[in-house]
């Protein structure tokens, strides 16, 4: 009798365990893809004219946001407020160079929230600013090319080597070098991210794996391969080479981080002829990322780790190529503010796009309620997985961005933005309507009958400013 009930007990303790290591098993995996200042210009999202494969393919098999809208159209502050859940304001998320932990040091960060579920946390390249910003988000010691002792810069052709030699800070804000893939710190980035791979499958637990790309942020320096991928004389100027009609003066910027490199001009355009090498640079290095991205998601299905993982691919704010006349970011136009968003989740059928808006404090929140973890209090945002599984459902009805004293609401079909002085006195406006004007080239807020939907969308904007500083 008393083996009979030992035997018993041993049976139900190895179903017990054997249940709770099929409850460990089903806990997905987080690959995390950031890639820095990537406009939705790729293929996913119906522009032709960058060559773009392996993201393609991403997008292939998951859900493509087209009104995906950054929260503040600046990288760190952008990283910080998406890797928080929380909105920026005035005095919270402000600029490039914004950490997290001082900002928001009551924030439990999102890779932060997984590592306290059991998950293994590695970041490598460009996930937060700052290399150490909240230290406890991460299981082990964060890795980047470019602080290892390299440079973001990653210069390799002569040309700007020798300005670099002569004292200059920095050289031209782009080269094609005869090097191969991993001559430039992204292919080392993607190299790292694959051997951790297979080291995290090893381990056997769940993981949350970040890989921040750098490029296509400047200088745009890429293999010679990629830069041959496109023929210079079908590189074209934007058709909207000028400010909009009508545009307020606080909404144009003197694109200054463009203007930190050898030979651009310190005021003025760029020649057409710089114009259009920035161009060519800029589709060469999303060509290369593309392909080191492809590397990364080739190495997740050759090690069977594909079905069980959630991939987030995401760029941190749009960027200027000269349309309004203007390059980099740093606006409250969208080209600075719409931002790639693919999110691929074991569960969910490929659905091809969606055009309901989302914003980036949606994306912690989405990945929790995808992993079944508890949501910590100081979420802003509201989770999107309702969208995964009915991409045509009606979702948000407005998001929220804002930079330096611009701000900006945007709902389905306008894009309306101001800007106050420090007492809140309004000092000029924009809106847009992108069912006729997708482009933004009319500054429409003089127009007596949008008056009505003027009045509505400033007094949305205003309660959502007053909503999250409480």
């Amino acid at each position: 009798m008393y083996k009979l009930l030992k035997i018993g007990c041993f049976i139900i303790l190895s179903v017990t365990l054997s249940c709770q290591g099929k409850k460990e098993a089903k806990k997905p995996n987080v690959l995390f893809i950031a890639v820095d200042d990537l406009r939705p210009e790729l293929g996913c999202y119906g522009q032709k004219q960058i060559i773009s494969p392996s993201i393609d393919r991403l997008a292939s098999g998951g859900l493509t946001f087209i009104n995906a809208y950054c929260n503040v159209p600046v990288c760190g502050a952008s990283r910080a407020s998406l890797l928080t859940g929380m909105r920026p304001t005035a005095d919270r998320f402000v600029g490039y160079a914004t950490r997290a932990e001082e900002d928001a040091p009551q924030a439990v960060s999102l890779p932060e929230v997984f590592r306290n579920e059991g998950y293994y946390t590695i970041s490598n390249g460009k996930v937060f600013h700052h290399l150490n910003d909240i230290r406890e988000s991460w299981s082990e010691d964060p890795w980047n090319p470019a602080e290892n002792g390299g440079s973001y810069l990653n210069y390799q052709a002569d040309t700007n080597l020798n300005i670099l030699r002569s004292g200059i800070k920095r050289g031209l804000p782009y080269e094609a070098a005869d090097v191969d893939d991993n001559g430039y710190n992204d292919g080392l980035l993607a190299e790292k991210t694959i051997n951790d791979l297979k080291r995290l499958k090893e381990m056997g637990k769940p993981f949350f794996l970040a890989a921040g790309f750098l490029k296509p942020h400047l200088p745009f320096n890429a293999p010679q391969k990629y830069w041959d991928m496109y023929e210079p004389d079908e590189i074209q100027l934007p058709d909207n080479y000028y400010p909009p009609q009508g545009v307020p003066k606080e909404a144009m910027h003197n694109f200054g981080e463009l203007r930190s490199y050898y030979g651009v001009p310190a005021k003025g355009p760029v020649s057409d002829e710089m114009a259009l090498q920035l161009i060519h640079g800029y589709y060469a290095c999303v060509s290369y990322v593309d392909a080191q991205i492809g590397r990364v998601l080739d190495a997740l299905d050759e090690l069977g780790l594909a079905d069980n993982t959630i991939v987030v691919l995401w760029g941190d704010h749009g960027w200027q190529l000269g349309e309004h006349s203007l390059w980099c970011k740093h606006a409250n136009f969208k080209t600075s503010l719409n931002s790639p968003l693919i999110v691929k989740a074991p569960g969910f059928k490929n659905a091809g796009e969606t055009r309901a808006l989302v914003e980036f404090v949606d994306i912690f929140p989405s990945l929790c309620e995808l992993a079944n973890i508890d949501l910590p209090k100081q979420l802003q945002g509201k989770s999107f997985v309702p969208v995964l599984e009915n991409p045509q459902r009606t979702w948000k009805d407005a998001v929220y961005s804002r930079y330096i004293r611009g701000e900006s609401i945007k709902n389905q079909r306008y894009l309306y933005s101001e800007w106050t002085d420090e007492n809140g006195v309004i000092q000029g406006q924009m809106i847009y309507d992108h069912n006729i004007d997708p482009d933004e080239n009319q500054n429409i807020i003089s127009d007596v009958s949008i008056q009505d939907t003027v009045k509505v969308l400033q007094r949305k904007l205003h309660q959502a400013i007053e909503s999250r500083t409480k």
